[in-house]
């Protein structure tokens, strides 16, 4: 061996031992970390996997994505605004104290919990009205805001361009015209395309105010979780009807036509009564927090609405800022309590090891499991790493049905046929744990038969996997399955 290749061996072997050094300082360090903030353990061993395989790419993953920070601002706001805000959830819940008498015994337990850590308690006299298609719901929102007198709120996740998804933001226009205080909360990257667009300048120059919800801001990374979504859906007129449920402000016949999944297929709901000042109230306190022009949340206490119906029903609101985890103890304890039939229907099915252990217990007690997704998805990952759950769902005696209408966006949990919460909540761990989400829990028999009716049409459409044949599928798809779960709790 000459001179110059000793010296090239020798700093080669040195540029080795010098990065596996720096390689196991990184995993140190960074298995401390994760330590430290004591994460669910599939997601902490996901991420120490990741790490250990691609170290510089995992850091830079986990920054971007691997905490719930929503910046310290944010957070310091939020905490300010919150103290004013439980003192009217307090006002509400002592107001209607009385309306608890007429829960049914299966629901008092599952009630108490939502309404915890300041949330919605449960109120009567409600008028809710399930809708099911998406252009007749998208006429209503127009024909409700051509008849709005004062004031109009929206707050969605996703506003698509195109079809009559334009047709409300112009009778929006319209409205402000003519005197309608109008304001608009969208999610800064479900909106994206929207906010390019020229509709928010139309917006604001027809005096209708405009807020993009968690703005990605590049840079920021390490203060802000870029992934934190706003992905609830609720549309107040005149604070005195809400709709609410799994609909966007989208037109299905040009929504994500080149998917190849089919039009997108939701549900929503249109609520008058006390329970609607629930929603004004929510969509209030998320306007203060996003609005970077407002400092301190004083909104005024919510009006007492009239009496329009007989359902019994609260607002329930979830995010990983307040009333974290309330979401997964909700769905939880919902799933624990069913004794006779269980039925839900979500898009995006990634639930973490408790509650499908929770599933295969309720089957295994004999209720009727039923579980409603959709055939083909817009999302590969996702859709093999649900696959990756039938083989135990299925040997635990959960019926599985693959919708092959379009694809399913109704997120419902229909419990006994006396129980429904049905909102903007999927059954995976960005709705759990990511994003900030609201449903409507109604305990009301009449509704529960009408999403039954709902629940029917689907299964209509729908192949029930059987489970002898899933147990035969290839290794190789098993694998593949098996594989794409391991990256569920980062999904």
């Amino acid at each position: 061996m000459n001179i110059v290749d000793f010296v090239v061996s020798s700093v080669f072997g040195f540029s080795f031992i010098w990065a596996s050094l720096f390689h196991v300082l990184i995993v140190l360090l960074f298995g401390l970390r994760l330590i430290s903030v004591r994460r669910p353990v599939g997601v902490a061993i996901a991420w120490f996997l990741i790490v250990v395989i691609f170290p510089i790419i995992g850091i830079s993953l986990y920054i971007l994505i691997g905490e719930r920070p929503v910046g310290r601002k944010l957070t310091r706001k939020i905490t300010r605004m919150e103290k004013h805000y439980a003192d009217l959830t307090e006002d509400m819940r002592q107001r209607y104290a009385q309306d608890r008498q007429f829960l049914p015994a299966e629901g008092r337990a599952l009630s108490l919990l939502a309404q915890s850590k300041n949330g919605s308690p449960v109120v009567a006299g409600n008028q809710i009205e399930l809708f099911t298609s998406s252009l007749e719901i998208l006429q209503k929102f127009i024909e409700e805001i051509h008849q709005a007198k004062k004031s109009l709120h929206l707050e969605f996740y996703i506003w698509a361009l195109g079809g009559d998804a334009d047709r409300v933001g112009e009778a929006l226009i319209a409205a402000a015209k003519r005197g309608v205080a109008c304001r608009v909360l969208l999610d800064s990257l479900g909106s994206k395309d929207w906010f390019k667009s020229p509709w928010p300048k139309r917006f604001r120059a027809a005096g209708i105010q405009v807020t993009e919800a968690l703005p990605i801001q590049f840079g920021r990374f390490q203060f802000r979780r870029a992934d934190l979504r706003l992905h609830r859906k609720i549309f107040v007129i005149d604070g005195e009807a809400v709709w609410t449920g799994s609909m966007n402000l989208v037109d299905p016949r040009t929504f994500k036509q080149d998917s190849g999944v089919g039009e997108w297929v939701d549900a929503m709901v249109r609520i008058e009564g006390p329970v609607a000042a629930q929603f004004e109230l929510t969509f209030s306190f998320d306007w203060s927090v996003d609005n970077p022009k407002i400092t301190y949340f004083k909104d005024h206490d919510p009006a007492l609405m009239a009496t329009k119906g007989d359902a019994l029903a609260q607002e329930f609101s979830s995010g990983p800022v307040y009333r974290d985890d309330i979401l997964y103890q909700v769905l939880l304890s919902a799933i624990m309590d069913a004794r006779e039939e269980l039925t839900i229907t979500t898009p995006y099915f990634g639930p973490d090891d408790g509650l499908i252990q929770a599933l295969m217990a309720a089957a295994g007690r004999g209720v009727k499991v039923t579980l409603i997704v959709p055939k083909l998805n817009d999302s590969t990952l996702v859709a093999w790493s649900s696959k990756s759950i039938y083989g135990d769902l299925l040997s635990a005696g959960v019926r599985i049905a693959e919708f092959g209408g379009g694809l399913l966006h109704t997120k419902s949990l229909l419990i006994d046929k006396r129980i429904a919460i049905f909102g903007s909540v999927n059954f995976d761990q960005r709705s759990l744990r990511l994003n900030f989400e609201i449903s409507l829990i109604v305990y009301n028999p009449d509704f529960c038969e009408k999403l039954q009716t709902l629940i029917d049409t689907y299964l209509a459409q729908s192949e029930i996997v059987d489970a002898l044949a899933w147990s035969k599928q290839p290794r190789w798809r098993t694998l593949l399955e098996n594989a794409a779960h391991l990256a569920s709790p980062l999904l």
